[in-house]
């Protein structure tokens, strides 16, 4: 008999490892074909504009938006230590003159999680209750989970950019766009599952709080 279940079990565990690397797949052809692939409508003013850094295109953007008056100022998370307005208008082609009265940055967000606390801090000090948040379409979902997660009294508005080398539309024929959306989805489940086990333990907690 025993002999028997311990035949059983690498069945049993591979049948498991199976069923999780289709659930995973499914969950990631489905994360992907829901990305956004175009624009969002830019006529809606919020507080402040917020732009990730990662890519030229998006602090560009940023910056138009805040001409376009879209915003009161733009907050510039995760700059690198010893950047500043200047330069980091002179990286994205545009005049160092231009609106520098109300850009600010912020200096000390390493990773998704640290730019939503990182803002949220700005956001309490500033008063405002909205922000326009600018950065890549593949990496919008787990940005707004995160800035859910610090401010959920903040009003969200995303603005996705499109930088060109990844191919949103065609995502399963270019290898590399498919393996960074992939690793955005992993990225994002695991953002959805600590969310879901701080929820738990607040709800399981005394007076809500978050067990330690």
């Amino acid at each position: 008999m025993r002999s028997v279940r311990k035949r059983r079990w690498p069945k049993i565990a591979l049948a498991a490892l199976a069923g999780a690397a289709m659930l995973w797949l499914a969950g990631f052809v489905a994360f992907a074909v829901s990305l956004p692939t175009a624009p969002v409508d830019e006529t809606a003013l919020t507080d402040a504009i917020v732009v990730l850094t990662g890519g030229s295109l998006r602090l560009e953007t940023g910056l138009r938006l805040l001409e376009a008056q879209r915003g009161k100022k733009l907050f510039v998370s995760g700059v690198h230590r010893g950047n500043d307005v200047e330069e980091l208008m002179r990286v994205s082609r545009q005049s160092p003159s231009r609106a520098d009265c109300c850009i600010v940055l912020g200096y000390e967000a390493d990773n998704t999680a640290g730019n939503a606390r990182e803002t949220a801090d700005w956001i309490a000090r500033e008063g405002y209750a909205s922000i326009r948040l600018v950065t890549a379409a593949y990496h919008m979902p787990r940005s707004l989970l995160e800035f859910s997660r610090e401010m959920p009294a903040v009003d969200l508005v995303a603005h996705p950019v499109f930088p060109n080398h990844v191919k949103i539309l065609e995502w399963y024929r270019y290898p590399g766009t498919a393996a960074l959306i992939a690793g955005e989805f992993s990225k994002t489940v695991l953002v959805v599952v600590q969310t879901g086990i701080d929820r738990l333990a607040a709800a399981l907690s005394p007076r809500g709080e978050v067990l330690p």
